[in-house]
C-alpha cells in the first residue's frame, strides 16, 4: 500500500483531528460546569482557533505522529487509534486554554470547587459529533451602497442559533461584500453517532444579520433558516453553498444579501448518504409540516366560527390566534413561548421582570400609512437585535416565567386610551392574579369578583379589556358577556368564560414549524465596577467642559460622590424586588456632609445605556439637572456618581446622580 506524504495527510486531517480531540478534552470539563457558561466557553474556542499560530503548532503534531508511526495512523478508518495517539500531545490543548483564560473574550471564571485532572484514559472515550458551519463571506447587500458613505463607522455581526446554541461573528465593517471569514461549532447530542441519525435532525441553522451603528444602535438587517443536512451527501461529509439572506418585515421575501457557508460534519464519517435520500427526507418533513399547518388552520377557522356563534360581540375582540415573525411566516401565537431557564444568569422572577424592562421598546417600522403592524420577532432576532415591541417583551417574559414554573400566560388587551398591548399574568392557586408590564417591570395585583359582589376597583391597573391569554400549550379565548379588565373572571377551567382550543392541535401545529430551539441567554462580559468608574469620569469632563463654557470653575467632591451611592443602590433594588431600602442611610450621610448654611441638590436619572454624550445630553433637559451642572454661589461643590448594572445579554441598567452643595450669593 502507498503511504500518503506527511504534509498531504497533515493538510487534510488537521482540523479535523484537532477539532475531535478538543471537543472530547473539553467536555469533560465543560460537563462540570454551568449550563449558562457552556456557550461561552465555546464562543472563546472559536475566538481563539482563528488565532494564528495555532494551526502550525496541531501540523506539526500531526506530522511528528506520521513520521513517528508510519502507516499505523489513519486518522479517517480509525478513530480509536487516532485518539490514542493524540493523547501525548494534550500539552497543546492544555496551552490553549490557559490561553482562554488569559484572553478570552469569555473569561472562564473559577469558582467552583478543584477540578479531577484529565487523564488519557478520558481522551479514549467516544467522540462526539459536531457540525462546522463556516461563513467564508458576504456578497451582494447592495442596500449598503446608497448609505456606505454615512455608515464609515457602522459593522455587521452574525448571530447563529442551532440546538439551543449560540454563536456571535467579530464585526466587520459594513459594505456590499462584508468579509466575513469565521468558523462556529455546534455539537450534536451524544446519542447522535450515525448519519441517520444526523439526517433525522430536522432543526435548521438560524442566521441573524445585525446592523450597529456608530451610536451602538443596533438594526435587524436579515433573518433566515438554512437547511445544512446536503453535508451529508458527500463524501467528505460537507457542502458549500451561497444562501440568501432574506430582509425582515415588508422585505421578508427580498434578499438582502448572500452568504457563502460551508457545513461540515466533523469528524468525517467516512461514509455518505445519497443525495435522493436526503432530498426525500426534507421533502416528506416539509410535506407532512404543510399537512399538519393546514389541518391545524381548519380547525383554527372551525374553532372560531364556534367562537363567533357564542356572541356577536366577539368579532370586535382582540383575539390573536395567529402572528407574522420577521421572516414573514404565520405562526401561532403559542409557538413563540417556551419555558425559558436563566440559569444563575437571572434568579427570580421579579429580577426577570426587570432584565426584560431595561430592553430597549422599539415600535416596528412601517413604510406609509400609520396602521400598527403584525410583527412579532422570533426569540433568536429579538435577543439579537436587542430591541422589540411590547408583544417581543411579553412573550420573553412570560418565557422566563414559565421557566420558574409560574402558570404564566401572555395578555392581548387594550391599556385603559384604547390602544392594542400585550402583557403577562400568572395565576395563583387562590385564584389571585399578578399582571406584570414588560416594559417596566411593574406589577399589578387583581383580584376575581366573586359572584354576587360587585365589581372589583382596578384603578391603578393600566389595562382596559383582555381579549385572549395564552402559553406555550394552552390558548383562551375571552367569552364573558365584557372584556372590561376589572370584572373578568380568570378562571380559565370555566368554559362559560374562557373558549379553549385543543391542547392537541396546539402542540401538532408548533411542531409542524420545524422552527430552531430557543436560545439560552448569554453572561455579559462586563465589569460593572470598570464601566461605572469609565462612565463617571467622562461625565466629570463633560460637566466640567460645560462650566468653562459659561466661565464657572468646577470643583468636585469626591467624598460626597461616594456617598450618592447608597441612593443609586436603593433605586435599583427597589426596581428589581418592589422593596424601598437604604434611603435612610443616605439621608443620614448627606445631613452630616453639608456644611451649614449651606444647600443640597441632587438629581438622579436612569439609562440602559452608557453612551456619556447622549447621557450627559438628555439629563441637561431637565430643569434641576441644568440648575445643578450650572450653579453659581459661593464655594460650590460638585459631586457626580454612576452605577452600571450587568444584566445577561449585554443588557445593563445605568443610574447616574449628579449633585452639589453650595452657599447661596443671594
Amino acid at each position: 500500500m502507498t503511504t500518503p506524504s506527511v504534509r498531504t495527510i497533515t493538510r487534510k486531517y488537521t482540523t479535523v483531528s484537532y477539532c475531535s480531540i478538543f471537543t472530547v478534552w473539553g467536555r469533560e470539563k465543560m460537563s462540570r460546569l454551568p449550563p449558562e457558561k457552556i456557550e461561552e466557553v465555546k464562543q472563546a474556542i472559536h475566538d481563539q482557533l482563528n488565532r494564528e499560530g495555532i494551526e502550525a503548532k496541531v501540523e506539526e503534531a500531526v506530522a511528528a505522529l506520521l513520521e513517528e508511526n508510519g502507516d499505523d495512523v489513519e486518522p479517517e478508518n480509525d478513530l480509536p487509534q487516532r485518539r490514542r495517539h493524540f493523547a501525548p500531545h494534550e500539552s497543546i490543548v492544555d496551552e490553549l486554554v490557559q490561553s482562554l483564560q488569559m484572553t478570552s473574550h469569555f473569561p472562564i471564571r473559577h469558582d467552583r470547587a478543584p477540578e479531577v485532572p484529565i487523564t488519557t484514559a478520558k481522551v479514549t472515550q467516544a467522540l462526539t459529533v459536531g457540525l462546522s458551519v463556516r461563513v467564508l463571506r458576504g456578497k451582494a447587500f447592495v442596500d449598503q451602497l446608497a448609505a456606505e458613505d454615512n455608515s464609515l463607522c457602522s459593522t455587521f455581526t452574525l448571530y447563529l442559533y442551532f440546538r439551543g446554541q449560540r454563536f456571535k461573528s467579530k464585526p466587520v465593517p459594513c459594505s456590499c461584500d462584508p468579509p466575513f471569514d469565521e468558523t462556529f461549532l455546534f455539537d450534536f447530542p451524544p446519542s447522535v453517532t450515525l448519519l441517520r441519525d444526523l439526517l433525522g435532525v430536522s432543526e435548521p441553522l438560524h442566521v441573524v444579520v445585525i446592523k450597529t451603528d456608530a451610536l451602538g444602535q443596533r438594526e435587524l438587517i436579515g433573518s433566515h433558516h438554512v437547511e445544512w443536512r446536503r453535508a451529508l451527501a458527500s463524501s467528505t461529509n460537507q457542502f458549500a453553498m451561497a444562501t440568501e439572506i432574506h430582509g425582515v418585515g415588508a422585505q421578508a421575501g427580498i434578499a438582502c444579501g448572500i452568504l457563502e457557508i460551508l457545513f461540515k460534519i466533523v469528524p468525517c464519517m467516512g461514509a455518505r448518504l445519497k443525495d435522493d435520500v436526503v432530498t426525500a427526507q426534507v421533502s416528506l418533513e416539509q410535506g407532512r409540516s404543510a399537512e399538519q399547518q393546514r389541518l391545524f388552520f381548519a380547525y383554527a377557522k372551525q374553532w372560531w366560527r364556534e367562537y363567533l356563534q357564542c356572541r356577536p360581540a366577539h368579532a370586535s375582540r382582540l383575539v390573536k390566534v395567529f402572528a407574522q415573525d420577521e421572516t414573514g411566516r404565520s405562526r401561532l401565537v403559542c409557538s413563540f413561548l417556551t419555558p425559558l431557564v436563566g440559569g444563575r444568569l437571572i434568579e427570580s422572577p421579579r429580577a426577570a421582570a426587570r432584565f426584560v424592562s431595561l430592553i430597549e421598546y422599539e415600535r416596528t417600522p412601517t413604510v406609509g400609512g400609520d396602521s400598527k403592524p403584525e410583527l412579532w420577532a422570533s426569540m433568536g432576532a429579538f435577543l439579537s437585535k436587542g430591541a422589540g415591541n411590547c408583544e417581543d417583551h411579553a412573550v420573553l417574559l412570560c418565557s422566563l416565567l414559565l421557566g420558574f414554573g409560574l402558570d404564566a400566560y401572555v395578555c392581548i388587551g387594550t391599556k385603559s386610551k384604547g390602544t392594542a398591548h400585550a402583557w403577562v399574568a400568572t395565576i395563583g392557586h387562590s385564584g389571585i392574579v399578578t399582571f406584570w408590564e414588560s416594559l417596566t417591570g411593574h406589577r399589578y395585583t387583581h383580584q376575581r369578583p366573586e359572584l354576587g359582589e360587585p365589581t372589583i376597583r382596578s384603578n391603578d391597573i393600566p389595562y382596559r379589556t383582555v381579549g385572549c391569554v395564552f402559553s406555550h400549550e394552552a390558548f383562551y379565548a375571552n367569552c364573558q358577556p365584557t372584556d372590561a379588565l376589572v370584572s373578568c373572571n380568570f378562571d380559565l377551567t370555566d368554559a362559560a368564560c374562557w373558549k379553549e382550543m385543543n391542547p392537541g392541535a396546539i402542540e401538532s401545529a408548533c411542531a409542524a414549524l420545524r422552527q430552531p430551539s430557543f436560545p439560552t441567554l448569554s453572561r455579559s462580559t462586563l465589569d460593572p465596577a470598570v464601566a461605572s468608574h469609565k462612565l463617571e469620569q467622562e461625565l466629570k469632563t463633560l460637566a466640567a467642559e460645560h462650566r468653562s463654557v459659561l466661565g464657572l470653575t468646577s470643583h468636585w467632591n469626591d467624598q460626597l460622590s461616594y456617598y450618592l451611592a447608597p441612593a443609586l443602590s436603593s433605586y435599583e433594588l427597589e426596581q428589581s424586588t418592589g422593596v424601598s431600602v437604604g434611603n435612610d442611610e443616605f439621608q443620614q450621610a448627606v445631613r452630616r456632609a453639608v456644611p451649614s448654611g449651606h444647600t443640597f441638590k441632587a438629581f438622579p436619572i436612569q439609562f440602559i445605556h452608557a453612551n456619556s454624550r447622549r447621557i450627559f445630553a438628555t439629563a441637561m433637559q431637565s430643569t434641576t439637572c441644568k440648575e445643578i451642572v450650572e450653579c453659581n454661589g459661593d464655594q460650590v461643590d460638585l459631586a457626580i456618581r454612576a452605577s452600571v448594572v450587568v444584566y445577561p445579554e449585554a443588557i445593563q441598567a445605568v443610574w447616574i446622580m449628579f449633585a452639589c452643595t453650595y452657599r447661596s450669593i443671594i
